[in-house]
Parts: C-alpha cells; structure tokens; sequence
C-alpha cells in the first residue's frame, strides 16, 4: 500500500496552512488555518473492509519545565512521548483520498464535536485534550485532526507521521474513549497492510 499528499512530500516540511500555529514575531506563535491536508492512498490488498488513520507526533517533550519559557530552550536530550494530532476511523473501503480541508478547517476553541465525522466516518480524541485541559478559553475535548504547534522554544524539528491502515472489519470496535492508545490497541490483529509518510515542523526561529 501507498500513502501520498499533494499537501507536503515525504521528509519535507508541512505548510502552515495545515499547522494549529504558526511563527509570530510579536508574540512566538499565532493561530493558523488548521486544515486538514490532502492524502491519498493505491495498492490496498483485497479483503479491506476500512481504514483507519493515525497521525502522531512522537518528538514532545516528556516534561514541560522548559516548555514555551523565556530565555530557555527545551533541550534535545528530553526523553520524548507521542502526541496524537489526527484520528479518523471507518474510513469507507471505496476511499483512495481525503480532501485537504474536509475534515477540519481552521482552529476551534474547546474543540471539534465528535466521534460522528463526514461521511459515515468517526474521529477520535486528539492529545490537545490534555494539552488545554484547565484552560478557560480552550479546554475540551478535541475530535478530528488539529495540526502541528511544537513549542516554541524546542531545540529539536518536530516529525508528524501519519499512517494509514487497511483492516478487516468496516467499524473498528474501540474499547473506552477513542484516544490514540486505545484506537492502536483496537487495530491489534485486524490491519492487513498499513503505509506512512512523514512531515516535519518546527515553530523555533532558529530551526526554520
């Protein structure tokens, strides 16, 4: 199976336009489109019934003492944790692209309604849950894709690999909340062949 986008190439940088932030020289960041890019898929083994896409970032930090600081630079040493930016399930089996834009266009403060997505389809839960939970103007639970915002201040370019899988059933059964873990535990024993392609962002002015 093949996974390609006419939105960034494999290995290159994502664009803004499909990024939560993008560099602000005033105050570090501002908020951007948040589109969803365009991705496409051929060679899907027989036997498909669905598909399922996760998009994760694996490169944020474990801590976040130097996180967004002034005058400090989270250092490259940090052990790292996934981040989960897009979760999209009961992708149909006739599918071979999702449109840029379709899925999510621009950012939502509190977060996308969900699981119920276009066309039959279910989002899951992405990490900015957690990451605005106690936040007043974002808290929330947020479904659907929302796209690259790394800190600031990380002294690393962050990766954002998104993976397709083709399985055998036409809806996944999740055990819980659909969180990344838990869709990935689910996909155990049910992909039939899966494809990847990588994009990089960095919010830091020093790594663009």
């Amino acid at each position: 199976m093949q996974l390609t986008s006419s939105s960034f190439k494999d290995g290159a940088t994502i664009p803004g336009e499909f990024a939560f932030a993008v560099p602000d020289v005033a105050n570090h960041v501002a908020l951007s489109a948040n589109r969803n890019p365009q991705l496409a898929w051929a060679d899907v083994p027989a036997g498909t019934e669905s598909f399922v896409l996760v998009v994760r970032d694996p490169d944020v930090p474990s801590r976040g003492d130097d996180v967004n600081k002034e005058d400090r630079e989270v250092p490259a040493s940090l052990p790292r944790v996934d981040f989960y930016h897009w979760l999209l399930l009961d992708i149909p089996a006739s599918a071979r692209e999702i449109a840029a834009g379709s899925q999510s266009d621009g950012v939502t403060p509190h977060g996308k309604r969900g699981p119920a997505a276009p066309g039959g389809m279910r989002h899951g839960i992405n990490s900015y849950t957690g990451w605005f939970a106690g936040d007043p103007a974002m808290e929330g639970d947020y479904f659907g894709y929302d796209g690259p915002c790394p800190p600031w201040n990380d002294s690393i370019v962050h990766r954002y690999v998104f993976t397709l899988y083709a399985v055998d059933v036409e809806q996944l059964a999740v055990n819980g909340e659909l969180t990344g873990e838990k869709v990935l535990e689910a996909l155990e024993g049910h992909v039939l062949a899966k494809a990847s392609m990588t994009g990089t962002y960095t919010l830091n002015p020093r790594l663009r």
